[in-house]
């Protein structure tokens, strides 16, 4: 009988690891959605209009996202990622289109730094897969936040892992030019940074908190804070319970440049003035039916506060999205979507978006 051979063996090494563990994977997201006002004289994007304007639209059908993911192993510690949104090219591409594109070199549980274009982890929907929406969108305060450098998608260098063996206490911390995606370069010699620490406080509990620092050439520097709890909850053998809510405050730098830029405004205030700041609230009940074709049923309400300038002009947002989802296929693989999106500001603006408006949405979105 053949004697079986020792793999432990310190002469049976690898002595190269320039393939090891090498590997090439492709995924992606669709999402199509038909979307209808509800609100007289208000078109799809929430700007009231005059009733007798034929040219508004009320009601359509759009390719939110058609992302194309492409991800390459190259070793056990190196990897790289590049994710593309084919959607932005219905409209204007430019600044758009090329989303993650970054490469990651992986030490160990403790240790992961990635450089390139990325979503900087400063809040629990970036901590979220891209590619699973459960409700109409990110919330406004995700969209503000981004807009303005604290989030979305970012060209820097990040670091994160665990702090503890258990993995249950996680840092994130970066640097970023903080001008948004896609830029050739920053448009200032400062830059964004960011600390988020994440804990698992008891079984199946999450708390986030965050921290930021910015700056633009014009206006010195921002901040910008917050914290988040993610809870999942099982009710019983078919229901579950997901929870999450997450609240924000920060230096809103694209308000500040505009009143710069308004030349008949004389600015004595400084950017620490205008700021923003909201909450959201999205509690999630899933109920598992598990079968053949219709595996799970959620229904999800987030309520969202936002006021984007509460210092020098406060106008606060609030949203309401009520959403019934039908999933055919597990872990989104496949959902049907509806719902209606419900937005009140405290002053209406006529002819504007900030008009109080009702859209009601049906959403396809199929993973793979």
């Amino acid at each position: 009988m053949a004697q079986q051979r020792d793999r432990t063996s310190s002469t049976d090494s690898i002595s190269n690891y320039s393939a090891y563990k090498r590997a090439l994977s492709f995924g992606g997201v669709m999402q199509t959605r038909y979307v209808y006002s509800i609100t007289d004289n208000t078109d799809i994007d929430g700007k009231n209009y005059i009733s007798s304007d034929e040219t508004a639209i009320t009601n359509t059908f759009t390719v939110k996202r058609a992302r194309i993911l492409v991800k390459a192993n190259i070793n056990d510690h190196f990897s790289a990622n590049i994710l593309v949104n084919l959607a932005d090219f219905s409209g204007n591409p430019t600044n758009k289109v090329l989303e993650n594109a970054y490469i990651k070199y992986s030490q160990s549980n403790y240790f992961h730094v990635q450089v390139g274009q990325f979503r900087p982890s400063f809040g629990v929907e970036d901590a979220l897969s891209v590619d699973v929406i459960r409700t109409l969108d990110f919330s406004n305060q995700y969209y503000s936040f981004g807009k303005n450098g604290w989030q979305s998608f970012q060209i820097g260098m990040s670091v994160f892992g665990d702090l503890t063996k258990k993995g249950d206490l996680r840092y994130f911390m970066g640097v970023y030019n903080g001008n948004n995606k896609t830029q050739k370069s920053d448009d200032n010699n400062g830059k964004n940074g960011y600390l988020r620490l994440e804990t698992d406080i008891v079984k199946n509990f999450t708390l986030g908190a965050n921290v930021a620092t910015g700056s633009i050439a014009t206006s010195g520097t921002g901040y910008a804070y917050g914290v988040d709890l993610t809870a999942r909850l099982p009710l019983s053998d078919k229901f579950q319970l997901l929870l999450m809510a997450e609240a924000k405050t920060g230096s809103n730098f694209l308000e500040y440049n505009g009143a710069l830029a308004d030349n008949t405004v004389i600015i004595k205030s400084a950017l620490s003035d205008y700021n923003m700041h909201g909450f959201y609230f999205l509690p999630t009940l899933k109920y598992d039916l598990q079968s053949k074709r219709i595996r799970a049923i959620e229904f999800s309400s987030r309520y969202e506060y936002l006021d984007e300038s509460y210092k020098m002009d406060s106008n606060a947002r609030q949203t309401i999205i009520p959403n019934l989802s039908l999933i055919f296929a597990d872990d989104y693989y496949a959902a049907l979507q509806m719902g209606v999106s419900i937005d009140w500001y405290k002053n209406e603006i006529p002819l504007t978006t900030t008009n109080n408006h009702n859209l009601a949405y049906v959403q396809l979105q199929i993973r793979f």
